[in-house]
């Protein structure tokens, strides 16, 4: 898919982070070696933030929306749609988003819709609230991008050297006759889909004891069926191959050189993959941020929102950038947009309770 769209734009965004940090060095002490270290220098691992043990993704989402509320930057009135996006839900039944709506008291007529999404979150929720605009009159549409993918106890020990973190991002797009067209491409290989799975928790294979038991995953490395399997090596390829054309494309379709384009805002998986992505598209790596991991985890659907709050605030509330943001990873799934951000009504990133 590659289409465009006209009279929409970005006028937010809200990060919002859980308050249990984590450090590396501490969490990987009990099987500490040279493997370990180099990770952290080669991956950029360093700090992380995950849920608390009992915290769910309403809680972060109303939290972010109660936040909004409060501060004036947004009104109950304005909102017509709400779209959360992400994988691991409170509940099946209800959805997030009827959770938020019912929390936060919400208009009847408000849109509530829920997408089960990994890695590319960002962009399809992006894209849902693109489309939602035309339905909804002049309101305004809310997506949430948030997991508790990584929540735990301060006690608990990680089995592995992974460094995934947890976050939620509130953005709020709405209509502006004013705003430059948006660009934006999105591809999927369902072929690969086992290449990032979590194989317990579903109907087919519903967690229990024996899921919780870990197995070595086919490299020495042991891990239960309740967590994320990666193979790295084909994540590590499929993003080196898929996504350096598709940025291509994108700009191509959007009549925009490489050079004209201020931010690379990609998905944030781990400095290394950013450093050869970057290398391979032939863009300066001082246009695209790489410290979420070393800073926050990797935190999934909700990466690129971090890296702009946390690296482009300020700029954004008082200019205007071209960007081209990017992201890939579960599915296998690969998508990137063409767009200017900036001017915006808030750029914040806050610290939670949960």
């Amino acid at each position: 898919m590659i289409t465009s769209f006209r009279g929409k734009r970005i006028s937010g965004i809200l990060t919002v982070m859980p308050e249990n940090e984590y450090d590396y060095d501490e969490e990987t002490k009990p099987f500490a070696n040279l493997q370990t270290k180099r990770l952290k220098k080669i991956m950029g691992f360093g700090k992380r933030r995950a849920a608390k043990a009992d915290s769910t993704v309403s809680d972060f989402c109303i939290c972010g929306m109660n936040y909004l509320l409060d501060k004036g930057y947004l009104k109950k009135e304005e909102i017509g749609a709400i779209v959360v996006t992400g994988l691991t839900p409170d509940y099946f039944i209800p959805h997030v988003s009827n959770i938020i709506h019912g929390e936060c008291g919400l208009p009847q007529d408000v849109i509530c819709m829920d997408i089960p999404q990994g890695c590319v979150g960002f962009m399809l929720g992006a894209l849902q609230a693109f489309l939602l605009l035309d339905v909804i009159g002049d309101k305004k549409a809310v997506v949430f991008n948030s997991d508790v993918l990584c929540r735990k106890d301060r006690e608990t020990q990680l089995s592995s050297a992974s460094f995934g973190g947890d976050a939620t991002a509130v953005t709020v797009f709405e209509k502006d006759s004013s705003a430059p067209d948006i660009y934006m491409n999105l591809y999927n290989d369902g072929t690969q889909r086992d290449a990032l799975i979590m194989h317990a928790g579903g109907y087919k294979m519903p967690r229990s004891p024996q899921t919780a038991v870990p197995v070595d995953i086919g490299d020495g490395t042991m891990k239960s069926y309740d967590e994320l399997w990666m193979d790295g090596s084909r994540v590590f390829n499929f993003v080196q191959k898929e996504v350096p054309p598709m940025i291509d494309e994108i700009l191509e379709y959007a009549g925009v050189k490489k050079e004209e384009i201020d931010w690379y805002l990609f998905h944030q998986p781990n400095k290394f993959m950013l450093q050869k992505l970057s290398d391979k598209l032939n863009i300066p790596w001082e246009k695209v941020p790489m410290n979420v991991v070393e800073n926050f985890g990797n935190s999934s659907g909700s990466t690129i929102p971090v890296a702009i709050t946390h690296n482009l605030s300020r700029l954004l509330l008082n200019s205007s950038c071209r960007c081209c943001l990017a992201g890939f990873g579960a599915g296998l799934s690969w998508s990137s947009m063409v767009m200017e951000l900036g001017n915006l009504d808030f750029c914040e990133m806050i610290i939670s309770d949960y």
